[in-house]
């Protein structure tokens, strides 16, 4: 394994089948596998790193996520290409996926960042982003 390479990332979610539907197709397109299972809770791993989500428990619900509160702000994946950010903003709007900073798009992260940015059914903002080339 390589020294600071991230193992994996888990992120509690409000409702779990909302989730999988919704991450699923996406970590696929970027090429990751389905990994684990559980009732609570599934993974996909792309290489030796994995992304988890688990159901929330009732009691912690009160309180919805807020990515302008302490904690996660987005999570950022990178696309093979700008062609590939385009065809995924293709697919996110065939599925009814609001594009963030709609005005801006795709140079919202400035002039020289290629990238689409959305939000998954609790509102955590997703970037993907093509490589600078």
């Amino acid at each position: 394994m390589s020294k600071g390479l991230i193992h994996h990332i888990e992120l509690y979610v409000s409702d779990l089948k909302k989730t999988v539907d919704f991450w699923g197709w996406f970590l696929k397109d970027l090429g990751y596998t389905s990994f684990q299972e559980w009732e609570n809770g599934q993974s996909w791993k792309i290489d030796q790193t994995y992304i988890v989500f688990v159901q929330a428990e009732d009691r912690f619900l009160d309180i919805p996520y807020h990515r302008c509160r302490v904690g996660l702000n987005h999570l950022a994946f990178y696309a093979n290409s700008r062609q590939h950010v385009d065809e995924m903003t293709d697919k996110l709007q065939d599925r009814g996926i609001n594009i963030l900073y709609p005005e801006k798009h795709p140079f919202a992260g400035g002039e020289n960042h290629y990238a689409v940015y959305f939000e998954d059914p609790d509102r955590i903002k997703v970037e993907l982003v093509a490589p600078d080339y």
